[in-house]
């Protein structure tokens, strides 16, 4: 009993901040998104598509460098320390790559935007945000390799703590540069992108202030080991790639589902949205948990102890469930109170879908959890390749294509929509829980 208190009481400790500093980022990205839609309405008209373009590509180098978490946690498990230096610095090359690849990519921000079809002055406006933030995207990429040292250890605490003052940074400094305050001259759109840089690179800073030391240089031989390690850094390549697209197509799975229903109309997008906006008090805890999940099997299976990594697998669906389970309640049984935070009683349609919608989503943020879960156990192993083809091929044959012939062919609805969405989440779900039953990554080792 002791002992399965203590799995609890570690799962906890190493998962819980990481849900805080998700929730800190989300923060953040509001309030920019707020500031800017009280300036200009061509300013936030401009912000999310440049902001998700931006994070796409942004998601490439972020995907492979955040594996390192994976590496570090390996190595932790196994008591090898001082191969954790040379995976910090193989990381700060590939960030040192993406800064030469972004800045190429941030060229073409005209042609890209082009595409979109979106009034002159809100092309300007697209091109200035995302050309910012991919000239500093790279600040940001190291920023995760220097934060998988910590939460690769299990360690999650600093990260929480950087996380938050970067927001704390970032919100004042954000509304100052767009609006014009004191010594800050007004530059709207372009003060966002120069604000989220600039909280990136204070977060980065104050990784490598507790990192780079002598005292962390003698056991984990952070400044000796500075040399490019070709073996390893193809290893993080060839294990991070595939989760770095894994996490991509996810991405755009529902970037996609978005741009769909936006096809069905003005009501149906909105309430979708805010389908979404309530979804994220589900998918927040669901991530944090399961990238805790990934460095505790990951460093279970470091010392070979499979049988902690499953023990660990286990609470984190009792957890995960026991969470989600208020939430179904409250979605299933009180839509009406909850839809009430966005919409109007006047509003009758959009309270209406949003009832039927989030009674659907009840069941998705289910399998959901479920999904993120058995993710977090085959990344933690390094079943990454295996990863990334299952999912790109289940968003494929039970995301776009299905979606797709509903929408284009069938002309069907809303309700429709978000039906195929949670099945493919159940899709992947069942994926993910048979590759884990097959018990495969119980064999594979990233180090």
């Amino acid at each position: 009993m002791r002992q399965h208190l203590n799995r609890y009481r570690q799962l906890f400790s190493v998962s819980l901040p990481l849900v805080l500093s998700m929730a800190a980022v989300t923060v953040m990205e509001f309030t920019d998104r707020v500031f800017l839609a009280n300036y200009d309405i061509d300013a936030i008209a401009a912000a999310t598509p440049a902001g998700v373009a931006s994070f796409l590509i942004l998601t490439i180098f972020t995907g492979i460098t955040g594996y390192l978490n994976i590496f570090i946690a390996q190595y932790t498990g196994a008591g090898a320390h001082h191969r954790i230096g040379p995976c910090i610095w193989q990381g700060l090359y590939v960030a040192l790559l993406s800064a030469v690849l972004l800045a190429c990519i941030s060229f073409f921000a005209g042609p890209l935007f082009r595409l979109g079809g979106h009034a002159p002055e809100v092309q300007l406006l697209e091109r200035q945000y995302f050309r910012i933030l991919c000239l500093g995207g790279s600040i940001h990429v190291a920023g995760i390799v220097l934060s998988c040292f910590f939460s690769g250890r299990g360690r999650t605490r600093p990260v929480m703590i950087i996380t938050i003052i970067g927001m704390l940074f970032n919100i004042p400094l954000d509304y100052a540069l767009i609006n014009g305050v004191g010594m800050f001259p007004e530059m709207g759109i372009r003060g966002a992108g120069i604000a989220t840089v600039s909280a990136w690179t204070l977060i980065t800073l104050l990784y490598a202030w507790m990192i780079f030391n002598k005292t962390n240089d003698r056991q984990y031989h952070l400044l000796s080991s500075r040399r490019m390690d070709r073996e390893l850094l193809g290893r993080i390549l060839r294990k991070g790639a595939p989760a770095s697209l894994q996490f991509t197509m996810d991405v755009f799975s529902f970037a996609f589902f978005i741009f769909a229903v936006g096809r069905l109309g003005k009501v149906e997008l909105a309430v979708s949205n805010i389908a979404f906006s309530l979804e994220s008090v589900a998918f927040m805890p669901a991530v944090g948990f399961s990238l805790g999940l990934s460095t505790l099997v990951g460093q279970s299976l470091g010392r070979d102890d499979v049988q902690s990594a499953l023990d660990f697998t286990r609470q984190t669906v009792i957890v995960l469930m026991a969470y989600i389970a208020c939430l179904v309640a409250v979605f299933l049984f009180a839509p009406g109170p909850v839809l009430g935070l966005f919409l109007s009683p006047e509003q009758g349609q959009l309270l209406e879908q949003g009832t039927v919608v989030l009674r659907i989503m009840a069941l998705f943020i289910v399998f959901d959890a479920l999904y993120f879960t058995f993710l977090g156990v085959l990344k933690g192993a390094g079943d990454t390749g295996f990863i990334m083809w299952s999912v790109g091929v289940t968003t494929l044959l039970v995301m776009i294509v299905p979606l797709t012939v509903i929408i284009a062919y069938l002309h069907m609805g809303l309700v429709a929509c978000w039906i195929t969405l949670t099945l493919y989440v159940l899709s992947l779900f069942a994926v993910s829980f048979w590759r884990f039953r097959q018990g495969k990554w119980k064999r594979i080792r990233v180090i």
